[in-house]
């Protein structure tokens, strides 16, 4: 049996819009050989990746700047501990922290003994 909300479609039923676009023929008989190749299955599967790694890479990551110095540091050195290793701009992307300052605090981490290198 499967749940119903209330504007009566299963729970977890991504709602979705049709939309559409023109391509040249280039780029038609581009994905259609991506197709025949066997890496999509459609035209619209190949603009539902496209699509999808685009919103992907332009990503705007938020900061947070309402958080003290010490707290960044302990949710930094917190980090180290859960991942084991990660680069800098890992832990700032993860933790919407400033780049700069969690490369700050890597490197006070380091200093104290508390973070090492791993090469």
């Amino acid at each position: 049996m499967t749940a119903i909300s209330a504007k009566n479609k299963p729970v977890g039923e991504v709602e979705t819009k049709a939309v559409g676009t023109k391509l040249t023929m280039r780029e038609i008989r581009e994905i259609q050989g991506l197709i025949e190749a066997g890496m999509y299955i459609s035209i619209s599967d190949f603009v539902r990746e496209a699509i999808r790694d685009k919103l992907r890479a332009v990503k705007v990551i938020k900061v947070r700047e309402e958080i003290t110095y010490e707290e960044a540091k302990k949710e930094v050195l917190g980090y180290y501990r859960s991942y084991k290793e990660a680069y800098p701009h890992e832990v700032a992307e993860d933790l919407e922290l400033d780049y700069d300052l969690v490369w700050q605090i890597t490197e006070e981490l380091k200093e104290e003994k508390r973070l090492e290198v791993i090469e």
